[in-house]
């Protein structure tokens, strides 16, 4: 186009036609910016939506997972009411259980035939679907009866022992039938299980009250876990589904001493003194390696007859770890609230609080003397004078009736000189200044040594090797009973 016909005037408002060029281009421009404009929002919203963060996950410790084939049909009794029990809990390490706090748990009792209520706890999970009006909880009827059995408990991420789930346990104790259980305490329920393998155990079932059950199941696990002796009960395993909380030890198959001492033995007890001497000894040695050979050196805190079980050959087991106390070598005492039980704590850890080693010698001088007498800490059934153990083993030592004290029923008196030895080792372990308490390894060498306390040599002058290796004089009959005698520690009593 020439210059004179772009400068040509045109009918669009007598404009120039290089004008109406020059605006068509310009608007022709603008629109294709606008167009690129459109399409580059439209194109970052796009990538908005596909960059957007899916949504949060919150990672808590998982507390069910798919559960497991269903074991072989175990019904409960019709008398007592049936709980859905929730979905096996997935396997984790038992340092990541233990980082988390117990849900809230629905509590429910259920009472059998016999009156005797049992308190079950649940966490609040979404109940187990129904199908063809059969509980999960009732294990009946379709596939259950068909299913595999569970497999083998798995090795624990700790390093020992296994993680056992809780279906596991539930069909090694007959669904914790009351016919099973060997053992009630304050904080949980002792059953004897027999596991696929045939293995018997005894399971500990911890009651969760106000979270004890996880205190409790914590102290247990890192006080014993990996303690190996032939005179401590060893724990086996463990479970922590939700929240339950159980250990899995090995089965001793005679009973505690409590039941050997005080139960329905007849009129003459099985124990003879040699048994009475070799149980004091084997508690002795268990103690010995908790006290000697661990660090952190363990206060076991609940020293008693019920906590001493026994096999067919009378070898002692020290069990029940439930209020044990960890005693770096850095610390001499630790503080704590005063637990244990009645008639064997020790005197200035129930005035104090203050705890160390020397609070199990004192329950293990009550142990010794209960062993010795036949008879509890602290009996109100008999005359006051009586009612003390210890207050009563004193007056009689100090009236020199030594033989007097040995429990009637037992088979064969033994000889006034083993009398003695054992008596004043035991009032050595109850001292009232804690500070004159033997440790257990001295314990046990007035124990084994035979010309122990005294002997012919030591009275008429002289000294026995063996008692030269005594790190502390021995009081006399006398020397025990005379001025310095304690008054006598009483609580208020809290049995039925």
């Amino acid at each position: 186009m020439s210059d004179a016909e772009l400068s040509q005037s045109t009918v669009v408002f007598g404009l120039r036609m290089w004008v109406l060029v020059g605006i068509a281009v310009g608007a022709a421009f603008v629109l294709f910016l606008v167009l690129l404009s459109v399409l580059c929002f439209l194109a970052s919203r796009r990538r908005r939506r596909r960059r957007r963060p899916p949504t949060p996950v919150h990672h808590h410790l998982p507390t069910s997972a798919p559960p497991a084939p269903p074991l072989k049909v175990v019904r409960a009794p019709k008398d007592i009411q049936e709980v859905p029990p929730s979905h096996a809990a997935a396997k984790i390490p038992l340092a990541q259980v233990l980082q988390f706090p117990i849900p809230d748990s629905v509590e429910i009792v259920a009472t059998a035939g016999n009156g005797k209520e049992r308190r079950v706890t649940h966490p609040p999970e979404q109940p187990p679907q129904r199908s063809g009006g059969s509980s999960s909880g009732s294990r009946g009827g379709g596939a259950a009866d068909h299913a595999a059995p569970a497999a083998a408990p798995e090795v624990s991420h700790l390093g020992w022992g296994h993680w056992y789930t809780l279906k596991e346990l539930e069909a090694a104790t007959g669904m914790f039938d009351d016919k099973n259980v060997i053992g009630e305490g304050g904080y949980g329920i002792v059953y004897h299980g027999v596991l696929d393998d045939g293995t018997q155990v005894a399971v500990k079932n911890l009651l969760n009250n106000r979270g004890q059950a996880e205190k409790e199941f914590k102290v247990e696990v890192e006080a014993i876990g990996r303690v190996r002796h032939k005179n401590l009960v060893r724990l086996l395993g463990y479970c922590a589904e939700g929240n339950q909380r159980m250990l899995v030890y090995e089965y001793v198959d005679n009973g505690n001493l409590e039941q050997w001492l005080h139960g329905d033995v007849g009129p003459v007890s099985p124990l003879t003194w040699e048994d009475r001497m070799k149980i004091i000894l084997g508690t002795a040695k268990g103690l010995m390696y908790l006290h000697e050979g661990l660090e952190p050196k363990v206060v076991h805190r609940d020293v008693k007859s019920s906590n001493i079980l026994l096999d067919k050959h009378w070898n002692a087991k020290l069990s029940d770890f439930g209020l044990a106390k960890l005693l770096g070598s850095e610390r001499s005492y630790v503080t704590t609230r005063v637990m244990g039980t009645f008639g064997y704590v020790a005197p200035e850890y129930a005035g104090t609080g203050m705890l160390n080693e020397t609070s199990d010698v004192y329950s293990f001088g009550i142990l010794i003397m209960e062993i010795i007498c036949g008879r509890v800490p602290v009996d109100y059934n008999r005359p006051p004078a009586e009612v003390n153990l210890v207050d009563w083993l004193k007056t009689m030592v100090s009236t020199r009736n030594s033989e007097g004290v040995v429990d009637p029923k037992m088979p064969q008196k033994p000889t006034s000189r083993a009398v003695k030895k054992a008596l004043l080792v035991a009032l050595r372990c109850v001292d009232p200044d804690a500070s004159k308490r033997p440790n257990i390894g001295h314990i046990i060498h007035m124990l084994e040594v035979d010309d122990f306390p005294y002997n012919r040599d030591e009275r008429r002058g002289g000294r026995a090797p063996a008692q030269a290796r005594l790190p502390e004089k021995m009081p006399s009959e006398t020397d025990i009973t005379g001025d310095n005698r304690e008054e006598p520690f009483r609580w208020k009593n809290t049995r039925a």
